[in-house]
């Protein structure tokens, strides 16, 4: 057997960009939509200190073939100076399953993450949003910002995160890159307010942000929110919102916290892939407020997986 070709972070970057990354999301939901992907239910396997190593295994389409991601989450890393993400995707050749490649997980993980969530806020968002607040100034967070800015006319981007240093030193970078206003804001609620969209990209076990900060018809997406006790926002916006959706129904009425908690049925439940196919509404009025909540599935690792070695072939 030839042995697959290994992609590792700087090749996947140099690869898929960001429009590549966000074209590679919106054909992960709209299949999702049109329920021609294969999407197995995820395994998760838990582990001491808060640590979690998952599966997901899915098939986008017929001409795309078997992908699974393993990774891991360890949240104690950062006292290592170690990230907290690493894993492996790969990918087998459509008909004769033989290994084609394998990639950093983690890298593609912060990639279609970030493009998913830009993926959501096309389509969720209002479209004259200038103002951006992002709460978490990690890989996820800068991520965000750069994934948004590309579908959205932002002028103004304000993050927090608990480090004065982390926060700042994001938002300086990220104001040079970008050519945007980007501000390191001392407290949450600095953030949030007047944003027409906030995106979530914490950890937190508690809620970030409070249904009184957020401004009319704001977009509220939420990545951190993946494991049952993770809840990044409480009832009183999910209660809240004119419309709740989702990356996928059934792993985020098992696995998101916020819709745990609520808890929310299956009716009162969008999937982003509907919105993108015409199946769901989304949002209804300039004035409402749109949660997304996105766990993570495996068509989102598979999309960007082929993206990255079709456009690799050339």
């Amino acid at each position: 057997m030839t042995a697959p070709r290994f992609f590792d972070a700087n090749e996947i970057g140099a690869v898929l960009g960001v429009g590549a990354a966000i074209e590679s999301q919106r054909r992960a939901f709209r299949a999702l939509g049109a329920k021609t992907a294969v999407l197995p239910a995820k395994t998760h396997l838990p582990g001491p200190g808060g640590a979690l190593a998952l599966a997901y295994p899915c098939r986008l389409s017929a001409d795309t073939g078997p992908v699974c991601k393993f990774i891991s989450f360890n949240p104690g890393n950062t006292e290592h100076g170690l990230p907290s993400i690493h894993g492996l995707i790969v990918a087998l050749d459509p008909e004769t399953g033989v290994p084609v490649a394998v990639l950093d997980g983690a890298a593609v993980t912060t990639i279609r993450t970030s493009a998913a969530s830009a993926v959501a806020a096309d389509a969720l968002a209002n479209p004259d949003v200038t103002e951006l607040a992002v709460l978490g100034s990690g890989v996820q967070g800068v991520a965000h910002v750069r994934a948004i800015a590309a579908v959205r006319p932002l002028e103004t981007v304000r993050i927090h995160s608990p480090s004065e240093e982390h926060r700042t030193t994001a938002a300086r970078e990220l104001s040079r890159e970008l050519g945007l206003r980007v501000v390191a804001t001392d407290d949450a609620e600095s953030a949030v307010r007047g944003a027409g969209i906030v995106a979530l990209c914490t950890v937190s076990t508690e809620p970030v942000i409070r249904r009184e900060w957020l401004a009319t018809g704001c977009t509220v997406i939420s990545v951190g929110s993946f494991e049952p006790h993770r809840r990044e926002l409480g009832r009183d916006v999910v209660e809240a919102a004119a419309a709740v959706v989702v990356d996928h129904r059934e792993t985020a009425l098992s696995h998101a916290g916020p819709i745990v908690d609520a808890p929310l049925g299956e009716p009162e439940l969008q999937e982003l892939g509907e919105v993108l196919v015409g199946t769901a509404k989304g949002r209804r009025s300039p004035d409402d407020l749109v949660y997304y909540n996105s766990t993570g599935v495996g068509v989102q690792d598979a999309a960007a997986a082929w993206a990255v070695i079709e456009r690799a072939r050339g």
